[in-house]
């Protein structure tokens, strides 16, 4: 028996498991699961060995499904599903959300959060008190460019092993903070776009980060060109190296939402993107080429990557 490697990847129609070994040559699927239900992310509790699926149905409302069998089944978890006040919800427009909690790396009362679109923000009391961490990020969508709050942040993420080291994806170009979010850089250069969502750190090296840059907010949100590619840093973004080995060059008109991107922890690093039209591209290399799992997933809304020993 070997270690596998699961992709948990939630859709607009249900959720699937894609399954391989630590080689990641090849690459097995289940599915759909979850009833068929609109899933908009899966995570794994490795203590317990359970999966937690969060959906949201347009006809019957939000809900969580829970799988002990790593997704060969699954069940509603009955306190949502059934709560006195869930006749009184009502859905939302997509607009203000806080969708990243980063907790720090060893102290328990230090997180950041991201919020669209009003920034980052820093607790060092567990919770009770925040402070902006914004400085330095642009906001060309504001009266002042550079305000204490209101920028949108789309995606955080913490440098492995350096507890003030954060990058993040913004509306207006991408950056890296060596203190902790106090102050940020912009790490633009290089890239061929300052928009996107997708964005994850290297689980070993802090220098490292992949990202998916999208060609702008009013211009279709695909991929620049429509020529796919996953771009990456290994100097804390000082540069960036395009990778598009396998990826399609022409006619990709892809785009990539800020959940459908993940990594596993092997050596070397595979790096994944789920897209909104259905395709799941892998790399078992550490982005340097891509191999397409499938291209005929519905659209994808996120992919989580779990190593489960043997």
């Amino acid at each position: 028996m070997t270690d596998r490697i699961l992709l948990l990847v939630g859709t607009k129609k249900g959720a699937f498991i894609v399954e391989s070994d630590t080689a990641r040559k090849t690459w097995a699927v289940r599915g759909p699961t979850c009833d068929g239900w609109p899933i908009q992310d899966i995570s794994y509790d490795p203590a317990s060995g359970a999966m937690f699926a969060g959906g949201g149905s347009p006809w019957y409302g939000p809900t969580v499904f829970r799988s002990d069998d790593l997704g060969a089944t699954w069940s509603h978890v009955e306190g949502l599903t059934n709560h006195p006040t869930r006749p009184t919800w009502e859905p939302g427009a997509g607009g203000l959300i806080l969708h990243t909690i980063v907790p720090h790396p060893t102290d328990r009362d230090r997180m950041w959060i991201a919020i669209s679109a009003v920034g980052t923000f820093e607790t060092r009391d567990g919770g009770l008190s925040w402070e902006p961490r914004n400085h330095g990020v642009r906001a060309d969508f504001q009266p002042d460019p550079m305000p204490e709050t209101g920028q949108c942040v789309h995606k955080l993420v913490a440098a492995a092993g350096e507890p003030e080291h954060l990058y993040q994806q913004n509306h207006c170009g991408v950056y890296r903070s060596f203190d902790g979010g106090a102050t940020w850089q912009e790490i633009t250069a290089g890239l061929p776009s300052e928009f996107g969502f997708g964005m994850v750190a290297h689980p070993r090296d802090p220098l490292t980060v992949w990202n998916i840059p999208l060609n702008g907010a009013d211009k279709g949100r695909f991929m620049p060109d429509g020529s796919a590619a996953v771009w990456r840093t290994h100097d804390g973004g000082d540069t960036w190296i395009r990778g598009e080995d396998g990826l399609p060059q022409h006619d990709a008109y892809l785009g990539v939402l800020r959940e459908a991107m993940a990594r596993d922890e092997l050596d070397p690093v595979g790096v994944y993107f789920g897209t909104s039209t259905g395709q799941l591209f892998a790399s078992a290399d550490g982005g340097s080429s891509w191999d397409a799992i499938s291209t005929t997933f519905p659209p994808i809304w996120s992919v989580e990557a779990v190593r489960i020993p043997a």
